[in-house]
């Protein structure tokens, strides 16, 4: 089978965040604007091409205030890097539908190469007959790598927001076409 191409159904799908806070909790949070270019034969992911980019303006934490600091110059600064992007460089099988998925993320200015866990969910057909797919991907960046470096000393020793950013998407795709 030929590559297709596949576009998100945003309403069956999420991005969501979480952070350690205060060394003892975590906060989460979503992103409600997203989209993807993605050019594959569900049959070979490996030749799949993806791209995805995020929009940081609807990051959603549940808290106004928290989500305007996380806009503004200390952290994405939306003025100057309005998205995040990621464009698949490798895809790797690992059995069973699950895949190690390569690519350059670019996030405030930085362009670095990660690895997501990739899951192939399934394909079908909806009621109205058109072809879905689903996608689960999960992964790990580094706040700091991307200069999002703004933090607070805790007087127990610690630091306010956790280094480490946890990345899942809940992806369904309709074919195109």
């Amino acid at each position: 089978m030929a590559k297709v191409q596949w576009a998100v159904d945003a309403s069956h799908s999420a991005v969501d965040f979480s952070v350690r806070h205060m060394m003892i909790a975590k906060v989460k949070g979503s992103f409600h604007g997203f989209e993807a270019n993605v050019a594959a034969d569900v049959n070979d992911l490996t030749t799949a091409d993806i791209s995805f980019k995020i929009d940081l303006s609807t990051v959603d934490t549940r808290n106004g205030d928290r989500d305007a600091h996380l806009k503004s110059a200390d952290f994405f600064d939306i003025e100057k890097y309005p998205t995040l992007d990621f464009k698949a460089t490798s895809i790797i099988p690992e059995g069973g539908g699950d895949y190690k998925v390569t690519g350059d993320v670019t996030l405030h200015g930085v362009t670095r190469s990660e690895t997501f866990d990739v899951t192939f969910e399934g394909e079908g057909k909806d009621p109205w007959g058109n072809a879905k797919a689903g996608f689960s991907a999960t992964g790990t960046i580094k706040r700091s790598d991307y200069g999002l470096t703004y933090n607070a000393a805790l007087e127990t020793g610690g630091v306010l927001i956790g280094d480490d950013v946890k990345i899942s998407l809940e992806i369904e795709a309709a074919q195109q076409g």
